[in-house]
């Protein structure tokens, strides 16, 4: 088909003047006897293609249109036109622009809309290599934005800028009569960062602003003096070896917390549902409620069952065994949906049970940046047990020293992890008082950074309870200095 001949003429509902029109070579023609709006595409001053676009918003290309490049690129020759470009994505939103800067910067646009934006990129870099700055002014819509993201990286640092139209695209600023924001919208274009980049030097604000911090005690004086006490938007890990009493730790910081009003998700992968309650209440009723055959009378259970499950602040998985990571963490996120202020997940091997070793730790590794991602998404607070690997020479269970190098299956445990606590306790000691007793060790504390043994519990088997022992049991440990002197710091002088 030959090329479109036309005339110029204003176009009154785009506000767009004719000199405007005939400047870009944007005319009114005649097709197949329809009247028709024809943009010219030049090279080397004669017109080697032309977008034809029909009242009923249909669009064509005519001539060559693989010689297109931008639309308006031909007038891209003043001494001005090496400093700045504007790029918008339609043939309108172009000339709209190039009225309210009078006509005194390039200006143009692409010649297929949002889609075309990278192969355009592509084609014409050795014309856009020309200019100091790059103006983007694309739609504000999703389309606009992908394209944003696609074309800014294709451009050399520093020379793409994002401009925030004043509309949905620059000719519906200029009809409704935003010429000065349309303007300013140019000058005050953003340069270009990849998400994640900040400019220091913008976050006075930010490092001035007083952090409150959300945090609540553990149950025990000596592991708060170590920790100042949880916080939401951390994730605490607990380790010990097997029999150690994790799910007794577990369940006491547990009720902790719903008697203290939070909202609390609970997924114990190695227990049903029951199981969880009723230890739930024992702590409550000081009594080990889970025990077959220990008897209460109704009233006592139905008083622990109150201040436990029928607080309304608990919400359980009912589930029995392990899952598969994506619907588990898709539990969790419900969860914390459902605003729950801390998470409690016991435990982390029993999600990768049953897979091969080099399946387990990558397996892991995943989980637990996803379980970070899920912690700094929605600002809860994490509590996540996990197990040890056997250790060479003294084993966890005789009373050996726990490392972070000894957790199962992944670095990544004490890695993204703000908290790692460790139970440790000598299940062969020949007194009996001292095998009930263990200690609690911080191996890993992001917001303090002090570690060391923090305290000492003793398990009572008539109330199935943990209870803090209140002399000094760091001095049995001659090889550890007090926390009280831990680096040469003074925890007393640290603002709580």
């Amino acid at each position: 088909m030959d090329l479109l001949r036309g005339e110029y003429q204003a176009l009154g509902k785009r506000k767009l003047t004719e000199e405007t029109c005939r400047k870009f070579g944007y005319h009114v023609a005649r097709m197949s006897g329809d009247v028709v709006q024809v943009a010219d595409y030049k090279r080397d001053g004669k017109v080697v293609a032309q977008k034809v676009r029909t009242a009923d918003k249909r669009f064509k290309m005519l001539g060559d249109a693989g010689a297109a490049g931008f639309f308006g690129q031909h007038l891209c020759n003043t001494s001005n036109h090496s400093k700045m470009l504007v790029i918008t994505e339609g043939e309108i939103d172009c000339m709209s622009v190039s009225q309210v800067l009078n006509h005194k910067w390039a200006v143009v646009s692409l010649n297929g809309g949002a889609s075309s934006a990278v192969r355009t990129f592509r084609k014409e870099a050795e014309f856009l290599e020309r200019f100091d700055k790059v103006v983007l002014m694309f739609d504000q819509d999703e389309a606009g934005r992908e394209a944003v993201e696609k074309v800014a990286p294709t451009l050399r640092p520093g020379q793409a800028y994002i401009a925030n139209c004043p509309a949905k695209d620059a000719n519906e600023a200029l009809v409704q009569g935003k010429h000065a924001d349309l303007v300013k919208a140019v000058w005050d274009a953003s340069e270009y960062r990849p998400d994640g980049i900040i400019d220091a030097s913008t976050l006075w604000d930010e490092v001035t602003k007083v952090e409150v911090y959300d945090q609540h005690p553990y149950p025990w004086e000596g592991l708060n003096e170590m920790t100042h006490g949880l916080r939401k938007g951390e994730l605490v890990t607990i380790t010990s070896g097997s029999g150690m009493g994790k799910s007794s730790v577990v369940r006491e910081l547990l009720y902790d917390l719903l008697q203290h009003g939070f909202k609390c998700g609970a997924l114990f992968l190695e227990e049903p549902v029951k199981r969880t309650i009723l230890g739930l209440m024992g702590v409550h009723a000081n009594k080990p409620l889970h025990l077959h055959g220990y008897e209460v009378d109704e009233q006592t259970m139905r008083d622990a069952f109150d201040a436990t499950a029928g607080t309304g602040n608990l919400l359980l998985y009912d589930h029995f065994g392990s899952s598969q990571i994506d619907d588990l963490l898709a539990k969790i996120v419900y969860l914390c949906q459902q605003g729950c202020d801390y998470i409690v997940l016991d435990h982390v091997s029993m999600v990768v049970s049953g897979i091969g070793e080099g399946d387990e730790r990558r397996m892991i590794d995943n989980l637990m940046t996803k379980l970070r991602t899920i912690v700094s998404r929605f600002g809860c607070g994490m509590i996540v047990v996990s197990h040890l690997k056997r250790p060479e020479g003294i084993a966890h269970e005789e009373g050996g020293r726990t490392t972070l190098g000894q957790l199962r299956g992944s670095a990544a445990i004490a890695q993204l992890s703000d908290m790692c606590l460790s139970l440790e306790r000598n299940q062969q000691a020949d007194d009996p008082e001292l095998r009930n007793r263990t200690c609690v060790r911080v191996l890993k504390s992001r917001y303090l950074g002090i570690t060391g043994p923090a305290c000492t519990l003793t398990y009572n088997l008539q109330t199935g309870r943990l209870s803090e022992v209140l002399e000094d049991h760091r001095n049995t440990d001659p090889t550890t200095p007090t926390p009280s002197s831990l680096n040469g710091v003074d925890l007393e002088a640290i603002p709580f």
